[in-house]
């Protein structure tokens, strides 16, 4: 007999632990949340595999020339147009890499817009430029809103790949997803309030996901954001900073280095570990799509040094990449 219990989400049943959470003192509540904060990274790690295999997918996709889609309904999809934003700013990602699509648009991320996340016609026409060559990655704290299910149909009948995080261990919508990455989060502290854990999760592999991306794409180097283009003087004295800490150089020769390239920290950072100019560092670059170990490698580089723990720390040889740039 199916009940309404029964066809819950786990996300929307009564937590027994937190029934009384209202007549705590404010300490207690905090300490209560915390205590459920803490179960999230735990479940997040048991599906790090499919995050993985995932992410693996997605860096195909863009070396191919295709796109990241996040789709998402109300905190889900807040999530996934904050990720999609800060992508520019901490990677330099050019625009059109990683798009997010949220039921009902701009004005839904500042006030809920009634009925948006249940219309799954909409959710397929704002997918409507999907391509074979793309990844699309659904959100839904349920497993099954209709805005998302509309825009994972119309991936997989282009041939898109698809991948769903979800707080739900058996979705809906787990169906069409080539990747389906289920963080059990369980019963919310305040019943249904997926802006809690589940949202937490998603926050998490959100977080990964794009920079596990990022650093297979070459856009760091060792733990260095090295695809900050230097157009204001805040990031010229952060892209001066990298510059000693990667390679030891002074200051003034870090800002030699930058004049040179142009402002572009990755062809300077090249150009100052291996003793080359600036056109043999864009150069090298190139071939090795944007990855600054690779672009090491090719070339004859004494010792490369990796960044210290701290001052005292001496710089060993940093290891020679293997198999495809990242």
């Amino acid at each position: 007999m199916i009940t309404e219990a029964s066809v819950l989400a786990p996300t929307e049943e009564r937590h027994p632990g937190t029934v009384g959470i209202d007549a705590l003192g404010t300490l207690e509540v905090l300490r209560l949340l915390n205590a459920e904060d803490a179960r999230v990274a735990p479940a997040v790690a048991l599906v790090l595999p499919q995050l993985a295999a995932l992410v693996d997918a997605a860096v195909a996709a863009v070396r191919a020339g295709g796109t990241v889609h996040y789709v998402g309904a109300g905190t889900s999809g807040r999530l996934a147009v904050l990720d999609a934003a800060e992508l520019l700013p901490t990677f330099n990602a050019p625009p059109g890499l990683v798009v997010a699509h949220h039921a009902g648009g701009p004005a839904a991320l500042l006030r809920a817009v009634e009925n948006v996340e249940d219309d799954a016609d909409q959710g397929a026409l704002d997918l409507d430029d999907v391509t074979a060559r793309d990844v699309v990655v659904g959100l839904t704290a349920s497993g099954r809103t209709p805005y998302v299910a509309g825009a994972l149909r119309l991936a997989r009948e282009r041939g898109a790949v698809t991948a769903l995080v979800t707080a739900h261990p058996a979705p809906e919508l787990g169906a069409l997803a080539d990747h389906c990455l289920a963080v059990d989060t369980g019963a919310e502290a305040i019943t249904g309030s997926t802006r809690l854990k589940a949202g937490t999760a998603q926050k998490l592999v959100l977080n990964a996901f794009s920079t596990a991306v990022m650093i297979r794409l070459g856009r760091t180097w060792s733990n260095l954001m090295v695809d900050v283009v230097a157009t204001n003087a805040k990031l010229r004295g952060r892209v001066v900073r990298i510059l000693r800490e990667a390679t030891g150089a002074t200051d003034d020769e870090a800002r030699r280095a930058l004049e040179a390239c142009d402002g572009e920290l990755k062809p300077a950072l090249v150009a100052l570990l291996a003793g080359v100019d600036a056109p043999t560092a864009r150069r090298s670059l190139a071939a090795a799509q944007g990855s600054v170990a690779h672009a090491l490698a090719a070339l004859p580089v004494p010792s490369v040094p990796s960044v210290p723990t701290d001052s005292s720390t001496p710089r060993p040889s940093a290891p020679v990449p293997t198999g495809d740039p990242a």
